[in-house]
């Protein structure tokens, strides 16, 4: 009986410690959020915030276009991510899988890590450097009696292209792990059966790997909805993001434009995550990826 109630009374400590902690977490998640959505209610007058609830700030926001700024954010956003995830998907799977050389993996792998320990700035500052007018790539091409391409900054290809990098690898270690962990017998026995490489890469690999794989969209996706630094370097007065127009709301003090323009893409996130978990439960995706995850 002593042991019984030994073990009752840890049992319910772990479920108090555990209730606590999702308590103060949800706290923290959703407190700021709903300060956020609050804020966008306010108006600003004077360079100060007058707290009275009213409609002024949304008006303003979609009657002076600015609601643009986070459709083209979103935009921005998911071509960053497909772009990211095209390229990490076959990467992470021929490192894993397909790799011989340890040597050669552990140097990819250590070379990947490298960007997690570097400033954002001093790492987007180079490719403003290599892609400006007189850069090295500009004086390649003039080499070679190819014109300077002035559209290689200050555009936003140039934008995609160091977002693209900048957050690649936020995408590929992810998928990269969920690969890791799935055993080669799988694909061996889908060949024995008659599978193509690129059949048992469909239909074995692309399932399992699931999991990681929406840890990498949602790793990607989120961090370039704010993204601000990329666009300031690489697209200067010609790209405007969603992250410039907040930090140039906050800079003169408008923080109910600043809360209106993050609660728009907020809310366009949540429709798209409904619209896209409803299509995922449709096709099956994450069914099977859990189905393969039990197996």
């Amino acid at each position: 009986m002593t042991s019984q109630a030994h073990s009752k009374r840890t049992l319910d400590w772990d479920k108090l410690v555990v209730r606590t902690f999702l308590v103060l977490w949800l706290a923290v998640l959703v407190v700021p959020v709903v300060m956020m959505l609050a804020f966008s209610f306010f108006t600003t007058e004077g360079m100060q915030t007058v707290f009275r609830p009213t409609l002024e700030t949304w008006k303003t926001l979609f009657s002076s276009g600015r609601w643009f700024v986070g459709v083209r954010t979103l935009g921005f956003a998911f071509m960053v991510t497909a772009v990211a995830l095209t390229a990490a998907v076959p990467f992470a799977f021929w490192l894993s899988k397909r790799c011989s050389s340890v040597a050669l993996r552990s140097a990819i792998l250590v070379a990947m890590t490298i960007p997690f320990f570097l400033e954002i700035t001093s790492r987007t500052i180079v490719w403003r450097f290599l892609l400006g007018s007189n850069g090295p790539i500009n004086r390649g091409l003039e080499a070679i009696g190819i014109p300077a391409q002035s559209w290689l900054l200050y555009s936003e290809p140039a934008v995609l292209f160091g977002m693209v990098i900048l957050y690649f690898p936020s995408m590929f270690f992810p998928i990269y792990m969920a690969i890791e962990l799935l055993e080669t017998s799988l694909l061996n026995a889908a060949e024995d059966l008659g599978a193509t490489p690129w059949q048992a890469f469909r239909l074995v690999v692309i399932p399992l790997a699931m999991p990681g794989i929406l840890a990498g969209i949602v790793f990607t996706m989120v961090p370039a909805m704010a993204e601000f630094v990329v666009p300031q370097l690489l697209g200067g007065f010609n790209v405007n993001m969603l992250g410039n127009s907040i930090n140039a709301a906050l800079a003169a003090l408008k923080y109910p434009t600043a809360a209106a323009l993050s609660a728009f893409v907020l809310l366009a996130l949540v429709v798209l995550a409904v619209m896209l978990r409803v299509s995922a439960k449709r096709s099956g995706v994450l069914a099977s990826a859990a189905e393969g995850l039990q197996a």
